[in-house]
């Protein structure tokens, strides 16, 4: 089983990169163009995702 995250814009780039370098699909808020939604709002886009 792949494992997926979704990252919002609190969690700082070099994470996001690093996890991407280790082969782990990451989508961040700013790649989904959702930086600006409310945490809830997010929550309800990653469920959408099915990530």
């Amino acid at each position: 089983m792949a494992i997926a995250l979704y990252m919002d814009v609190h969690v700082p780039q070099a994470i996001t990169d690093q996890l991407r370098r280790r082969g782990i699909d990451v989508l961040t808020a700013f790649d989904d163009e959702t930086q600006e939604l409310p945490d809830d709002r997010l929550l309800e886009r990653v469920t959408q995702l099915k990530l």
